[in-house]
């Protein structure tokens, strides 16, 4: 107990992040952000995944990958234009992007097992 403790207060704090900064032009970043916001306004809270299958489904040129459209996503929730919200059932946790007007009660989520607690 006291070995944990002594290496949790020796350990180094982690590094704050630098704000993102885009490499895209201004008018395909305005373009990007706009069909993802309305991606997620329409569809409710999302994951990265069935965010990628809607943003597939428009055909959005400029979106290079999926790893582009998770900095886009990060960026924009720097900016406060997405939230990200947490669906902890059980073991498992679910990372959802919503829009800040969207209830969080209104969340699809798994149906509820009873886990055994060790």
């Amino acid at each position: 107990m006291f070995a944990s403790a002594m290496r949790c207060a020796a350990s180094k704090p982690k590094p704050k992040m630098k704000p993102i900064e885009l490499k895209t032009p201004p008018e395909q970043t305005q373009t990007i952000t706009r069909v993802i916001f309305d991606i997620v306004k329409d569809h409710g809270p999302l994951t990265i995944a069935q965010t990628w299958d809607h943003v597939k489904d428009v055909g959005l040129k400029n979106l290079t990958s999926k790893r582009h459209m998770k900095i886009i996503l990060r960026w924009m929730r720097e900016r406060q234009k997405l939230r990200q919200i947490c669906n902890h059932v059980g073991p498992n946790k679910q990372f959802l992007y919503t829009t800040w007007f969207t209830n969080p009660n209104n969340q699809p989520s798994k149906p509820r097992t009873n886990w055994p607690r060790p």
